[in-house]
């Protein structure tokens, strides 16, 4: 019978120097992974890189990171490279590569436009293509997307516009790469409680978003939280393989679909 647990597995996780994808490599070397490749953007996020591979080798895991602008397809095959190098095939994939901008349409430069679908769309898309070449036979493969998929809002055509293709990926891909085993699923989780998400919000639109979950009013500030999420992205990448091909929105009762 085929093993779907984390023990003694390997990991590569795209964003994963810190926020959301800081804890998800925690959680995965704490379920007893073998090895974790840990990917950062930028020499601004490096400091908390290293501070996430520090905090998962307490575990005993083996743990690198990778810095790289994965905006383009040569960049992307060349993390995967040095992953499979540095720590060996990945039997998990996880992308949490995203960008937010909240403006009017009439307002979008070119410029910004093309920034967002690198970072959105094309990211996501070279990630599922390389980890279709790399991860082992039963593996798992995630995305995180977001819950404005299943909205009716103003100002975000550019972020949601451009997250919305990775669901597509993710199905096609599901189909793909399901003869060898591998599950393929996105999350969409609602607004998060993270640095990324005040400076995009004025003050009435993070009030409206603090009340705006079913739960709201069990959670401590009224919007997703990291925490909320890690178990979804633990289950789907181990004894949730059989879910494949779907996005799953995970935000509390924020939008559905």
């Amino acid at each position: 019978m085929t093993d779907h647990g984390i023990k003694g597995k390997t990991a590569i996780i795209a964003g994963g120097g810190k926020n959301l994808g800081g804890l998800i490599a925690r959680d995965l070397a704490a379920q007893g992974a073998k090895a974790i490749a840990i990917h950062y953007n930028s020499a601004s996020s490096k400091a908390e890189a290293e501070a996430t591979v520090c905090a998962v080798k307490t575990t005993g895991a083996e743990c690198v990171a990778f810095q790289a602008d994965l905006t383009s397809a040569g960049a992307v095959e060349k993390l995967f490279a040095d992953v499979v190098r540095g720590v060996g095939r990945p039997d998990i994939a996880i992308n949490t590569v995203g960008k937010v901008l909240k403006k009017p349409i009439v307002e979008i430069s070119e410029a910004e436009y093309d920034e967002m679908s690198a970072v959105n769309a094309k990211a996501a898309f070279f990630f599922l293509k390389e980890a279709g070449k790399h991860v082992a036979d039963n593996g798992k493969i995630c995305t995180l997307v977001t819950s404005l998929l299943g909205a009716y809002t103003p100002f975000y055509s550019s972020y949601a516009g451009t997250k919305a293709p990775a669901e597509h990926f993710t199905r096609a891909a599901s189909k793909e790469f399901g003869s060898r085993g591998i599950s393929v699923t996105a999350i969409g989780p609602g607004p998060m409680d993270t640095p990324f998400f005040y400076p995009a919000e004025g003050a009435e639109a993070v009030a409206y978003h603090k009340t705006a979950a079913a739960l709201s009013a069990f959670t401590p500030t009224g919007l997703t939280h990291i925490e909320d999420i890690v178990p979804w992205i633990r289950f789907l990448v181990s004894d949730g393989w059989w879910m494949t091909g779907q996005t799953i929105l995970v935000n509390g009762g924020y939008t559905t679909k």
